[in-house]
């Protein structure tokens, strides 16, 4: 179907979209590309891959400008890194059945938009960072997102934001970088299983180009936190969505 000039020119500009949004909060837009790719039928051994490598790109230019701006926090990365690279690895390479865990994550990130609203009230003493809470959350992340294809913002950024240990855009230089290296974690963990990257996904690459650093600038520079917090929320409830469907 995408081989259509009409489709093709719908899902490319759909791309770009798509990469602005999840740009402009530090996201690579992985949760978003899978599911543009269900919506248009690519085959599954398309989508995983691709989405991968075009999250590398696309958060490699959001962590570039939000740390232009001096956002970024490099322990509160590391302490998610440490252990969130190597779940990664270990999730990319599985080849398990993703279906039970989307629908899970699905509910927590309806719930995340819920507490960002203030549904439930705005938030009360939010805890002091601690490392060794962060090493667990880091693991348990890049595990579920390695196996199913995601970076892992998607997840770090609400955590971030809810239990108080960074700003709207902390939150976002930190979660860009950490999906960068989460997908580089991934993508070599389903390459070594004997995976491929598509031809199809380094066409896609210029589009996402343009979206992530369109979204990048006006994220990082232009965006209000009042207006990254709505875009979050947007792009959390558009990724539960996708994963009660696809």
């Amino acid at each position: 179907m995408i081989g259509e000039p009409l489709y093709l020119i719908g899902f490319l500009a759909i791309l770009i979209v798509v990469a602005f949004l999840y740009s402009s909060i530090g996201h690579g837009g992985a949760s978003g590309y899978l599911g543009l790719m269900a919506l248009f039928s690519l085959p599954m051994d398309v989508m995983k891959p691709s989405a991968l490598l075009l999250n590398i790109v696309v958060a490699g230019i959001s962590f570039w400008f939000f740390r232009k701006h001096k956002y970024f926090k490099p322990n509160l990365f590391k302490a998610f890194a440490i252990s969130s690279i190597p779940a990664a690895f270990i999730g990319g390479y599985l080849n398990l059945n993703p279906l039970i865990y989307k629908k899970i994550l699905g509910v927590l990130l309806i719930f995340a938009v819920l507490r960002m609203i203030n549904v439930f009230g705005k938030p009360t003493n939010p805890k002091p960072f601690s490392f060794k809470l962060a090493l667990v959350i880091g693991f348990c992340i890049g595990l579920f997102s390695g196996m199913i294809g995601i970076g892992g913002g998607i997840i770090l950024s609400p955590i971030i934001i809810l239990l108080g240990w960074g700003s709207l855009k902390e939150a976002a230089a930190v979660s860009a970088l950490f999906i960068f290296v989460n997908s580089i974690a991934g993508i070599i963990g389903f390459s070594i299983n004997g995976g491929s990257i598509p031809t199809e996904a380094f066409y896609f690459i210029p589009f996402a180009l343009v979206g992530g650093i369109l979204g990048s600038y006006y994220g990082s520079k232009k965006f209000g936190n009042n207006t990254l917090k709505y875009v979050l929320s947007v792009v959390l409830l558009i990724a539960s969505i996708k994963l009660f469907l696809v």
